[in-house]
């Protein structure tokens, strides 16, 4: 799939694929550069906008390496690009680590997954179908039988 895209930045790079085309995302890297006290988030340029094709949807997700070695997450995880978007790619950057964490220019901060997705419309009812769960949720499936987590 060639997904179209336009360089707002001249400090911008190309989503890039560090392992080829087995590879699920590619890494997107700031445009900025700024240090994230801890607790501290911020939202990170890239520089490049995207043009999905519709039937699809860009995810923006955290780099695993990031978040184990720094604690560094994305607040919105995963970030939702929708295929008729065209400005630029923004991450919402967290750091939950206990140290200072310096973001440069051209560092990879964040990974972009393309997934098909399936239009839905919506019906007002005055039942749902039933369900083994039900309404359970927020934990339920860790309980146990006593009603200890």
């Amino acid at each position: 799939m060639l997904i179209p895209i336009k360089i707002l930045n001249p400090k911008a790079a190309p989503p890039a694929q560090a392992y080829g085309d087995g590879d699920a995302g590619a890494d997107l890297a700031s445009v900025e550069e700024l240090t994230l006290k801890p607790g501290e988030r911020a939202l990170v340029a890239t520089g490049i906008a995207v043009a999905i094709p519709k039937g699809y949807a860009g995810f923006v997700q955290p780099r695993s390496g990031l978040a184990a070695r720094f604690g560094i997450t994305l607040t919105n995880s995963p970030g939702l690009i929708d295929s008729n978007y065209r400005g630029e790619i923004k991450i919402i950057i967290q750091n939950t680590g206990a140290d200072d964490f310096r973001i440069g220019v051209g560092d990879r901060i964040a990974q972009l997954v393309i997934l098909p997705i399936e239009h839905a419309d919506f019906e007002s009812v005055d039942e749902l179908p039933s369900s083994d769960r039900g309404s359970g949720g927020f934990g339920s499936s860790g309980k146990k039988a006593d009603g200890r987590w």
